[in-house]
C-alpha cells in the first residue's frame, strides 16, 4: 500500500527521525467516532503512537480504548499517511474494524488537561470540519496539520469505499 504523502513547508529534505502511529476509522449509522480535545476545540480520529514491542494492531486497539472507552478490534489497514515536517517522518496507519464493548478510558495528563472526550459526528460534518484545515495556516499550525492529515485520510478512505 502506497502512503498518502504530506510534505510540510519546513521539511529539511531528510527524515532523520520517525514516529509511527495507528488510528481507527469507526463509522456507525453515518456517524464517525472522533476524539475531541474540548478545551482546544480540536478533533481527530482516535489513535496514537506505537510503543516499544507493540504490534500496530495492538497499538490501535489500546489507543482507541484509552481515548474513547470503546474496545476496538482492528481488522485491516485501510490506508497510510506519511507526513514530513522538519527532519521527521510521521507514519500513520488507519485501521477499520469493529467495536466489541466498552471499558474505562485511560487518559494522559495532556489529554486530561485538554478534556479529551469521544464524539460521534455525522460523517459529512467531520469531513467538512477537516476540510477547513487551511483556515488555521497562520493561526494554529498544529490544528492545520492535524486537520490536513485527517482530511486526506478520510477523503481517501471514502473514495476507496464508494
Amino acid at each position: 500500500m502506497r502512503p498518502i504523502e504530506i510534505v510540510g513547508d519546513n521539511f529539511t529534505g531528510t527524515a532523520a527521525h520517525m514516529r509511527v502511529a495507528c488510528r481507527a476509522i469507526i463509522i456507525r449509522e453515518k456517524k464517525i467516532l472522533l476524539s475531541c480535545a474540548t478545551r482546544h476545540d480540536l478533533y481527530m480520529l482516535p489513535g496514537g503512537g506505537l510503543e516499544d514491542g507493540e504490534s500496530e494492531a495492538a497499538c490501535c486497539a489500546r489507543e482507541v480504548a484509552e481515548e474513547t472507552g470503546f474496545l476496538f478490534r482492528p481488522a485491516l489497514v485501510a490506508l497510510a499517511v506519511d507526513e514530513y515536517y522538519q527532519d521527521w517522518r510521521y507514519h500513520t496507519l488507519y485501521y477499520t474494524g469493529e467495536i466489541t464493548g466498552t471499558t474505562a478510558t485511560k487518559l494522559t495528563q495532556d489529554e486530561i488537561e485538554g478534556a479529551l472526550a469521544p464524539r460521534w459526528l455525522p460523517l459529512d460534518a467531520a469531513l467538512a470540519l477537516f476540510a477547513e484545515h487551511d483556515r488555521y495556516r497562520d493561526v494554529y499550525e498544529l490544528k492545520r496539520g492535524l486537520y490536513l492529515r485527517e482530511y486526506a485520510a478520510l477523503s481517501a478512505f471514502l473514495r476507496k469505499k464508494n
